[in-house]
């Protein structure tokens, strides 16, 4: 992999990850684009670094709420951490269930389908624009909420789909208070990440190569200082409320999407 592609790709993961524009649906355009045979051998273990890339920022950015959650929940008692781990706990059970009995059929979207990509993103859209429009509150996101949202999560693994974008929509249109649902958005996916990685570490099909250390060094500070700006930014955005313009960017790229699906 030369060295500006590895930067290049961490620049866009780190963006992605966290803005409302769903980066494997950017993959997978990119994939029609460019074609399968631009993805080289070592992508597994170079996507692996990336997504521990924008992993450890958002750990950096929300460091002392970690912090916090760490220390509550060593006192072993009943506690605000206490709950709000709960919480995250529930809303990983949809992914894990998605991941674990349906891992074959969504391997299956990602195939260069542009056309589905296009219309996914309109969904995407839709779903920002409605919580842009939502009125601003301070409620906390409830147990309850937390299994809703976590259902956002798992339809979000459907390329097209922002994982941010839906969640902290779908927490915001439940009525939550816009900067808690992004601080929930973010914290909820650490752990999945971190879950992903082990299990395409245990899998043996990782490829190591003295020969690319450099390329994916730089990839993975791309992704981290990208990750860093674009997860600060996004908090921002949702508590200005100006998720808008990423909603008109993906039906721009969905509409740009859907009428080359139809030529293709």
């Amino acid at each position: 992999m030369e060295t500006i592609d590895a930067i290049i790709l961490g620049i866009i993961q780190g963006l992605t990850e966290f803005l409302p524009v769903s980066s494997s649906g950017h993959l997978e355009l990119g994939k029609a684009i460019l074609g399968d045979k631009s993805v080289p051998e070592e992508s597994l273990l170079f996507t692996v670094v990336l997504h521990f890339a924008t992993a450890l920022s958002t750990i950096v950015v929300f460091r002392k709420d970690i912090f916090e959650i760490i220390m509550g929940l060593l006192k072993f008692k009943k506690n605000e951490e206490t709950f709000f781990s709960l919480k995250i706990i529930i809303s990983m059970i949809p992914a894990v269930l998605v991941g674990l009995f349906f891992e074959e059929q969504l391997e299956k979207l990602f195939g260069g389908n542009v056309l589905f990509v296009g219309f996914m993103l309109l969904i995407t859209a839709a779903l920002l624009w409605f919580a842009d429009k939502a009125k601003s509150t301070r409620k906390p996101v409830s147990t309850s909420n937390a299994f809703v949202i976590g259902i956002a999560q798992a339809i979000a693994m459907l390329p097209g789909i922002s994982r941010s974008g839906a969640t902290i929509s779908t927490s915001v249109l439940l009525g939550n208070d816009k900067t808690k649902a992004a601080r929930f958005s973010f914290l909820m996916v650490i752990p999945l990440i971190f879950g992903k990685i082990a299990k395409d570490i245990l899998s043996g099909d990782l490829t190591f190569s003295s020969d690319n250390n450099t390329s994916i060094i730089l990839g993975f500070a791309a992704a981290f200082i990208s990750g860093l700006f674009a997860c600060t930014w996004m908090i921002s955005l949702v508590k200005k409320s100006k998720l808008t313009y990423f909603a008109v960017y993906c039906v721009v790229v969905g509409i740009i999407a859907i009428s080359f699906g139809f030529i293709k």
